[in-house]
C-alpha cells in the first residue's frame, strides 16, 4: 500500500523539531549562523512559506534572532534574552512577520530638571535630545518608544533626525555602551498613550525602561511602551549543568 504524503503540517513540526533539537542539544552553540530560508527549503524539498514559519516560532521562542540581510543566529539558551538583550524593535516585528516603520511623533533639544538630574545620576542641565518614537507592525501601532539621549556622550545625535533609522538602532550602530540597566512593569496607558497606540485609556500595557552608559557616562534612557493584549516575553532555555 502506497504510503500517504507527508502533510504540510506534519513537516512543519519536523522541521522544528529538527532545529529546536540541534540548538537546545548545543549542537548549535550561540552565535551559530542558522542555515538560509532558501537552504533549509531544499534540504527538506519543501516551500521557503513553511520554513519562513518555522522560523518565526524559533524567535518567538527565543531560540534565534533573525536580522535582515545577515540572516538568523543561535541565542543563548541560559537566560530570558528576550527581556535582557538590547536590540531593536525593528526585529521584534520582523521575527513576527510583520512589516516594520516607525514614525518620529517629537524630537526636542533641552536640559534635564533637577528632579531628573537626580534620577539618572547626571549634572543638573545637562542637554539632552527628547524623543518620541511610534512603531509599527503592518501600520499598526506596535509600541511608544519615549527616549532621552544625553549629548555630552553623543553630541552627533543632536543633528540626527532618525528618519532612516529609528533612535534605538541608530544609537546601537553608532555608540558602544558598556552597561545596561533594565527594569520592567506593567502599567495602564493614560489617555495621551491610549490614544498613540490606539487602545482605551486604563488598558494594561508592558514597559520596559532602559538605561546604558558608556565608560561611566550615562549614553541614553528610554522607555518602551507595548500594548498588553498584543505582546507577551518568551524565552526557552535548559537547565544550568552548574
Amino acid at each position: 500500500m502506497e504510503q500517504a504524503p507527508e502533510t504540510s503540517k506534519s513537516l512543519h513540526d519536523t522541521i522544528l523539531g529538527d532545529l529546536e533539537a540541534k540548538i537546545l542539544s548545543g549542537d548549535w552553540p550561540p552565535g551559530h549562523q542558522v542555515p538560509s530560508e532558501l537552504e533549509l527549503s531544499d534540504t527538506y524539498g519543501c516551500s521557503r512559506m513553511t520554513v519562513n514559519k518555522v522560523m518565526t516560532q524559533l524567535a518567538q521562542a527565543g531560540l534565534i534572532r533573525r536580522r535582515r540581510r545577515v540572516g538568523s543566529v543561535v541565542l543563548p539558551q541560559k537566560s530570558h534574552v528576550s527581556i535582557l538583550e538590547i536590540h531593536d524593535v525593528r526585529e521584534d516585528v520582523e521575527a513576527l512577520g510583520g512589516r516594520y516603520c516607525h514614525e518620529i511623533l517629537a524630537r526636542a533639544f533641552r536640559r534635564l530638571s533637577f528632579e531628573e538630574a537626580a534620577r539618572y545620576d547626571a549634572p543638573e542641565e545637562s542637554p539632552v535630545l527628547d524623543v518620541l518614537c511610534l512603531h509599527r507592525s503592518d501600520d499598526r501601532p506596535f509600541s511608544l518608544e519615549e527616549r532621552l539621549i544625553f549629548l555630552d556622550s553623543v553630541p552627533e545625535a543632536e543633528a540626527e533626525p532618525f528618519a532612516a533609522a529609528a533612535p534605538g538602532l541608530w544609537l546601537l550602530d553608532h555608540v558602544p555602551w558598556s552597561a545596561a540597566e533594565n527594569q520592567i512593569a506593567a502599567v495602564a496607558a493614560d489617555a495621551a498613550e491610549a490614544g498613540r497606540l490606539g487602545i482605551a485609556e486604563g488598558a494594561p500595557c508592558l514597559a520596559i525602561s532602559r538605561r546604558t552608559w558608556k565608560q561611566g557616562e550615562p549614553v541614553t534612557a528610554v522607555r518602551f511602551l507595548y500594548p498588553g493584549h498584543l505582546h507577551r516575553l518568551t524565552a526557552r532555555f535548559t537547565p544550568s549543568t552548574a
